[in-house]
């Protein structure tokens, strides 16, 4: 068969659940900021391609179908992704990790996705990726950063549970499938839902928002977004830890352990 039933696929990632949260933690962390470089790359490529375009509806079309590609590859890599991690709520219930374990692979993955996120943007800040259209890439990268320091912190829970039930379903699929095309398009799917709908995902915020911080340090790039009439006032780094980055965090933890727990139960838990 080319996929496996749903008791199957979540007893493996129960049992894998041990190696995650016993994983040195030297490994843990370069894994962590190689999944948020990736996710970070993905990003930049669907900012890239939509920065120039009106339609809102086809913007957010064109990121849907290219921003998956970035948890494709940290599937393919075997990175640490927080949002995904948030499915070892499965291993919990199922006795193949600790509380601590767990806990312990949520901080140091989360630190490392933010890193790798945050690199990645310093580098597309710095080395001049926003120079595209003149510099219109720069000023829709802002706009976008300080869109996302305004929104209230009930969206930004609300947003983010609904995106890791997707993103998490996206990892589950993608481990129902037995061969590589299958774990892709498993993933893909679902992650496409969620940038289609603008669903908050916080290791991606922690590129967009990075970014447009930068960037405004940079007075040709603030330059061009005060012309262009983008309000700055929300974009502040309290905006973004306190009023994006804590609600979406909290309502991702949510949406994936959630979905983790009624899937244990529909199929997992012992009668």
């Amino acid at each position: 068969m080319s996929y496996l039933s749903p008791k199957e696929f979540l007893e493996r990632y129960a049992a894998a659940g041990t190696a995650k949260t016993q994983k040195p933690a030297g490994k843990l962390l370069a894994l962590s900021v190689l999944a948020g470089a990736l996710i970070a790359l993905g990003c930049a490529a669907t900012n890239t391609a939509v920065h120039g375009m009106e339609n809102v509806g086809l913007a957010r079309t064109v990121s849907g179908l290219l921003f998956p590609f970035g948890l494709c590859m940290v599937i393919v890599t075997g990175a640490e992704l927080f949002t995904g991690n948030s499915l070892l709520a499965l291993s919990l219930l199922e006795g193949k990790c600790t509380l601590p374990g767990l806990l312990r692979n949520w901080c140091l993955v989360y630190l490392g996705n933010f890193l790798g996120a945050f690199l990645t943007a310093a580098g597309c800040v710095w080395f001049g990726q926003l120079n595209h259209s003149a510099g219109g890439l720069a000023v829709h990268t802002i706009r976008l950063a300080a869109g996302k320091c305004g929104i209230s912190f009930l969206s930004g829970f609300g947003l983010g549970i609904f995106c890791n039930l997707l993103v998490c379903l996206g990892v589950l699929l993608a481990l129902s499938a037995t061969d590589g095309a299958g774990r892709l398009m498993g993933a893909f799917l679902p992650v496409c839902y969620f940038v289609l709908c603008g669903f908050e995902h916080c290791v991606a915020n922690m590129y967009y928002v990075s970014a447009g911080l930068l960037a405004v340090q940079n007075p040709h790039y603030l330059q061009l977004a005060q012309e262009a009439g983008v309000e700055l006032s929300a974009l502040t780094v309290p905006n973004f830890l306190l009023g994006n980055l804590l609600p979406v965090t909290l309502g991702n933890v949510l949406g994936g352990a959630g979905l983790a727990v009624l899937l244990w139960y529909a199929h997992l838990k012992k009668d």
